[in-house]
């Protein structure tokens, strides 16, 4: 199974063109983003196709979120996406609200043919591990984005208690969002850094163990992106605002730490 990192286009400055460009000296594989503007898209379909880079589609539903998830996705199908990554529904919703928006999402996933990872995010729907879990198991053909970072902040835990739903997750998840998170946040200022080691491990972890699945299961190509953040993701100064880390090298060593991992676990 070969590995393909994405670029997280999140807290980058300037045009399409250059963060395209950039991305694609640095050897990735595609770039991971919300759809542009209506304005944009013809330009950002010929610099994708000029600098060979494949598409993950970033989607926010609101509103009416079944409607909404629709409208995006029917947009998305244009651009020929590897898949759709979705902040998907409500933490709000009731039970039975966000059972008839995944039902529904469902039915709009098999009719565009698009694979759609449901991201484990706060603020919606999946934003612990066990209101995943029971969507996951009313759901045996819905599929997540993994983001365990959420969780780690959520729970304010290392996730201790949780395994039963993480292994449920690792079983369906398609995409890997690569953050570091910790107890009382979802981003470590580096995820280098010594202070945060027992993080790296736990997470580094988790994401040996969603490979494997997936190499068991036949996959031919994973999918990874590294999605540190800007501020205020990214600690800063207290007084001067400025970010503690630069967020390009963040995300570089992150994407950089997973692919040599990666080898070591496909060699093992």
């Amino acid at each position: 199974m070969n590995l393909n990192v994405f670029k997280a286009l999140w807290g980058m400055e300037g045009t399409y063109e250059k963060f395209l460009e950039r991305a694609a000296n640095a050897g990735y594989a595609g770039i991971e983003a919300p759809l542009p503007s209506k304005e944009d898209e013809a330009a950002f379909k010929q610099a994708l196709k000029r600098h060979n880079l494949s598409y993950i589609v970033q989607t926010f539903t609101n509103g009416d979120h079944a409607s909404s998830f629709s409208e995006q996705v029917e947009r998305a199908a244009g651009f020929e996406p590897v898949l759709i990554v979705c902040h998907s529904a409500k933490d709000s919703m009731s039970e039975a609200e966000q059972d008839r928006f995944y039902d529904h999402a469902l039915k709009a996933e098999q009719r565009w043919g698009i694979p759609v990872g449901h991201e484990t995010h706060r603020g919606r729907a999946m934003f612990t591990p066990w209101t995943t879990a029971r969507l996951l198991r009313r759901f045996p053909e819905l599929r997540i984005t993994a983001d365990f970072s959420h969780w780690m902040n959520v729970c304010e835990s290392h996730l201790e208690d949780q395994e039963e739903a993480i292994e449920l997750a690792i079983q369906r998840t398609i995409h890997v969002h690569g953050r570091i998170g910790f107890p009382e946040g979802p981003q470590v200022p580096h995820p280098a850094s010594p202070y945060f080691e027992k993080e790296l491990g736990l997470f580094l972890g988790w994401w040996e163990r969603i490979f494997a699945v997936q190499a068991a299961a036949g996959r031919e190509q994973a999918t990874f992106t590294a999605e540190f953040g800007p501020p205020g993701y990214m600690p800063t100064d207290p007084f001067t605002n400025k970010p503690v880390s630069d967020l390009w090298e963040v995300n570089e060593w992150m994407t950089d730490r997973l692919k040599k991992q990666y080898e070591q676990w496909m060699t093992s």
